[in-house]
Order: structure tokens, then sequence, then C-alpha cells
């Protein structure tokens, strides 16, 4: 690993084997598999992708260098993961899957360069990838344009729809609304102060989030709304304007790195988690490896996952992650997320018996992935997942005790009526 890459992540543990396969442990002690017993890969690729009689490749395109490295080296880990497992098991039509990963390095014409190298140059049959939306909509036009297939892991604004992506996260309705209105049913809050980071996401879904509170929660108003640039360490203005102004809910959409400063400045100057409600929608347990539990605990987020959920699949997800990457490892919503692209583009491939990115596309609508460790996902017509709403309380730990959820999946409604 270059000195740059490992300069680029805020945790020792996850400077680990980022880069390689070489050096991890066998997921099983099955024998391995042989591959090139698959259908003919004339009659599985017929638009020249990378794939072989006993190959396919497959992209890995994230932050592993600059301020998102915190968040997004968990989906690296993740996706790895995925198709160590995907191998084990057989491949995909008869192929073990190879990767090229490329570091978006933070930079959203990086994310755009690379993602082009690895359609056009690469041709790889899909990619997993960006975190940000500002990175996906730098991206987007490349898959489009040269018709790749993106499987994106986080939770996002919505208003997009695209054939060439598979959204893995939540969209608005599964985590931005639903999350404000738990915390209105539950805590009675009626006051809210927006902050987020400035880009697309955060702005739009405060956006989002402001027009359901002053528009659907009787006598809700919002009392502040502020930005910070990505990377930004200096919180105490806004920490003291949100002293005096005392919100019934700081909702915080702040990202990568800035979360460390963030709550370890919201605690310094006195502000008590268990009297005065936080929400998120950014903070997974990847990000409070980096913060520190004690700096968070008693804070709430909105998720559809958390590393503590009691499920059989669960508990062998977090097994096999820890054992790939170390036990000190933690396991957030968006690493979660991507661990499901590789397992939904497999399920996919063999639905569709083909490579083909137009008919993989066409195919996804009903895939469904019952050993999903969030318990169950299904692809729906608009390539965003059915997925339960959860809240969690951050702990001490680091970890989020479960305090709520949807008895059923909710569907995916990326473009709700009157929040557009």
């Amino acid at each position: 690993m270059s000195d740059e890459t490992e300069k680029g992540l805020k945790s020792p543990l996850r400077r680990q084997l980022l880069m390689g396969m070489a050096a991890l442990p066998a997921l099983t002690m099955l024998p391995r598999p042989s591959f090139g017993a698959g259908p003919a890969t004339s009659a599985v690729n017929t638009t020249g992708l990378a794939v072989t009689d006993s190959e396919v490749t497959v992209g890995i395109l994230h932050s592993v260098t600059g301020t998102m490295a915190i968040s997004e080296t968990g989906s690296v880990q993740a996706e790895k993961l995925a198709i160590e497992q995907i191998n084990a098991a057989g491949g995909v039509l008869g192929r073990k899957i190879k990767y090229i990963q490329e570091d978006g390095a933070s930079d959203w014409p990086t994310f755009a360069e690379k993602a082009k190298k690895l359609l056009v140059n690469d041709k790889c049959a899909a990619v997993m990838g960006c975190w940000t939306s500002a990175s996906r909509k730098a991206v987007l036009p490349v898959f489009e344009q040269y018709n790749g297939m993106l499987y994106y892991p986080t939770f996002y604004e919505g208003l997009e729809q695209s054939k060439n992506v598979i959204y893995t996260g939540q969209e608005a309705t599964q985590q931005i609304i639903a999350g404000l209105d738990w915390v209105n049913k539950t805590k009675g809050a009626k006051t809210f102060y927006l902050l987020g980071s400035d880009y697309i996401w955060p702005r739009t879904s405060n956006k989002i989030a402001r027009k359901h509170i002053e528009g659907h929660l009787q006598g809700a108003k919002v009392v502040g709304e502020e930005y910070f640039p990505l990377g930004h360490t200096q919180f105490n203005s806004v920490i003291n304007k949100i002293k005096l102004t005392k919100p019934d809910v700081i909702y915080a959409i702040i990202v990568g790195g800035s979360n460390v400063a963030f709550y370890k400045q919201l605690k310094a100057a006195g502000i008590d988690m268990s009297k005065q409600t936080l929400l998120t929608i950014s903070v997974t347990e990847d990000e409070i490896d980096g913060i520190g539990g004690e700096n968070i605990a008693g804070a709430y987020a909105c998720m559809k996952y958390f590393q503590s959920l009691d499920n059989a699949n669960n508990k062998a997800f977090v097994s096999a992650f820890k054992k790939m990457w170390g036990e000190k490892t933690v396991i957030g919503d968006v690493t979660q997320a991507a661990y499901l692209g590789p397992w939904l583009w497999k399920l996919t491939v063999e639905k569709a018996g083909s490579f083909d990115v137009d008919k993989v596309a066409a195919a996804s609508p009903g895939i469904e992935f019952k050993g999903a460790p969030e318990g169950y996902v299904r692809i729906h017509e608009n390539h965003h997942l059915w997925s339960k709403t959860r809240v969690g309380r951050a702990k001490a730990d680091g970890q989020y005790e479960l305090i709520y959820e949807t008895a059923d999946l909710v569907e995916p409604d990326p473009f709700p009526k009157g929040y557009q």
C-alpha cells in the first residue's frame, strides 16, 4: 500500500489488506471450485465485456484516501468478502470473479475518470462503487454513456432512477421521512436544527426534511440550517448557535472524517445526548470507529442495518467479516449494503443467463436475496430495494442498540409526491 493510501485511512485497523487478497484467510475449508464449466462465453457475453471461459472481471470504485475513506473502506471490505464467498461457492455462471480496484480519492472528477477506465479499458461486467451522491452523480453519465452497471450502496436522497444503477441503500422515504416521523411521534419533537456537509446529498436530504417537517408534522418548524465543506473540523460556532436555539432535535447529515471533530466538540461543549435528541442518517458504526463511542453515545440513527441485528444471516456475516478483516473491525449500514451488491449481481446474471448489461438490467426487478444480513431484500422495478426501516441508539461501545423497526419491508419510492 502506498504512503498516500495509508495516510488517507483514519483507523489503523482498516490499513490491512485493502489493496489485495493474497494474504486473506480462506473463508471455508471446502475444496476450491474449478472454473470453466459454465455455458459458452459466446452465449453469455455478446457485448465485449471482460469475460472468459473461466473468469469475469468486475470493478470496485471507492475512496480509500481522503476524507471519505473513513466511510468507504468498509464498503471495499464487504465487496471483497462477498466476491470471495461467491468464488468459494462456484462463482457466477461457472466463472471466477476477478476484480480491479480503483481509488476515487474523495474527488468527484477522479471518480468519473476511474469509472470510464473500468468500463472502457477494463471492460468490467459490473462495478461496485461510490458513497457520496456527488461521486454517484459524477459517474452516472459515464455508466449511461458506456452502458455499464453500477451497484451503489449508500442511503441517499432519492430523486433518481437509472437502468444502469442498482441502488442497494435506502432512498428518502425509507430513511429521511420515516426517521422524522419516528422522532416526532416518540419524542414529541417540534423544533429541528438541520446540519449537513456541503454537497448534493445533505442539501437535498435537508430540503426533503424541511418540507416534511413544515408540511407534514403538525406545529413543527426548522430553527436553523447550516452546511460545512467536506473535511471541515471547526464546529464550535454552530454548536454555540445550537445551545442558544435549544432545538428539540439536532438533525445531522455530516459525512466522512468531519464527524470525528463534530461529535467530539459537541461533547466538549457539554451537550448531553441523554437530554438533547440528536438524529443522524449519516453516522454508521464505521464512522463511530473513528469518532469514539463515548463521544456519540445516546444519539439516534435511522438506518436499515446495524451490526447488532439479531438474526442468523447477520451472525454469519459478522463472523465472516471479522474473520477476513480482523476481530476489531466494525460493520455499518453502507458496508452491509455494499455486501449485497456482488450477491445481487450474481443472482441477476444467473437469472438472465448472461453478463450482458441490458439483460442484467431487465432481469433485476424481483431478484430477492434471502441471505441478506439485514434479513431479506428484493429489487423493485425502480432498481431500489424493498428494505425495513430501523432506528438505533448509539452506545459507548461503538454499537447501536435497535429500538425500532418496521414490521414489513418498506417499498422504495425515489420520487415521492410533493418532495421534488
